[in-house]
């Protein structure tokens, strides 16, 4: 008997599979890439310039097409110089940085959890950074900003959660289960702050508590695009082993891959880009759920998808508040409600979809 392994060749019958490319990144990195996949990241990219145009461009207030090369090159004055650094400029960049900090962040939770509806607001991180910003509102007015105070809630309730399971992150089942638990508590202090402060106040608040991209600074989009710059290497880092990790923890460790290692840095990286998409534009709901299942289903493919998700994240925020910037009787809305229009949207296709496929 020969010990010789069998190879299988691809026949006429028995096409060979097609296998992703692998991209190496000197020794520290292997990813796989797919040619549908990078084609359809090239294409969301060229509607997020399309769109990013479009946002600096429309309206009363918009730059005409003709001279936003030169205002793009240093070249703005007068109402163009404002339009573009002071009022559409920054909230463009933050509304770019910040959905593509919740698509990656929603990407690296799905993957964790292996559940499609998994998103960091599940674990309670929205309702954290939103408790954290009332209550600043309530308890510290005009002496600490509500995005710091967003931030602190968002880790206040990261770290009841992770204590609170027993295993840290590394359970998804019982990291679910708390942060339903802590989303209702902060979810009643903010109410609570809500009914409590003056209307003046309290209308700003709910603004902020439903993600707001209005009023955003330079200081914002710095914020958001360090963060982005520091984590996104290392998620690409722990990309195939999320992969195989998706497959299962006993076949993961049994190909080498240490699946409670690369859990908690994909949940840790998770938490520090909610956060600080939530210390730059408030809770925004439902992008960081949304975009990798799109993403997903455009690919055509398993795998977590991150840099597709990354940029789907972008698209949809962009698109949201080109929305709530253009849109006639809804202008100046909350971006945050649009999103939830489009999440909402998202899980009714869902819901319509499975009833589809029992009632065959």
């Amino acid at each position: 008997m020969s010990s010789h392994p069998t190879v299988t060749r691809p026949t006429a019958d028995r096409p060979a599979l097609p296998r992703p490319a692998v991209v190496r990144i000197g020794r520290w990195a292997a990813v796989p890439v797919r040619r549908r996949s990078v084609a359809v990241a090239l294409g969301l990219l060229v509607l997020l310039v399309v769109v990013a145009v479009a946002t600096l461009t429309m309206g009363r207030l918009g730059i005409r097409l003709p001279d936003l090369p030169a205002a793009l090159t240093g070249g703005a004055t007068g109402k163009n110089a404002f339009v573009l650094n002071r009022l559409r400029g920054p909230r463009l960049v933050v509304a770019i940085g910040t959905g593509a900090a919740f698509g990656l962040s929603g990407a690296l939770f799905q993957s964790v959890t292996r559940n499609p509806l998994g998103s960091p607001d599940v674990i309670g991180l929205g309702a954290g950074a939103g408790a954290g910003a009332a209550a600043v509102a309530l308890l510290l007015p005009d002496l600490v900003p509500v995005p710091v105070g967003a931030l602190l809630g968002a880790l206040a309730a990261m770290a009841v959660v992770y204590f609170s399971t027993g295993s840290g992150f590394r359970s998804p089942g019982r990291l679910v289960v708390a942060g339903i638990g802590v989303a209702a508590m902060a979810t009643a202090l903010t109410q609570y702050v809500v009914y409590a402060v003056e209307r003046d106040k309290a209308a700003a608040l709910t603004a902020y508590i439903n993600g707001s991209l209005s009023a955003r600074s330079w200081d914002d989009a710095a914020t958001i695009w360090l963060v982005l710059a520091l984590t996104l290497p290392v998620a690409v880092l722990i990309a195939r082993p999320l992969a195989v990790g998706e497959m299962g923890d006993d076949l993961a460790a049994g190909l080498g891959s240490s699946p409670a290692r690369t859990k908690t840095v994909a949940v840790l990286l998770s938490i520090a880009l909610s956060a600080a998409a939530v210390a730059a534009a408030g809770p925004i709901a439902f992008i960081s759920l949304t975009a990798p299942q799109v993403s997903k289903r455009i690919a055509r493919s398993g795998g977590p998808h991150l840099i597709l998700s990354t940029v789907m994240g972008a698209l949809l925020l962009v698109l949201a508040d080109l929305a709530a910037q253009q849109l006639p009787f809804f202008e100046n809305l909350p971006v945050g409600i649009y999103t939830m229009a489009i999440g909402g949207a998202y899980l009714g296709y869902l819901l319509v979809r499975e009833w589809r496929r029992h009632a065959r």
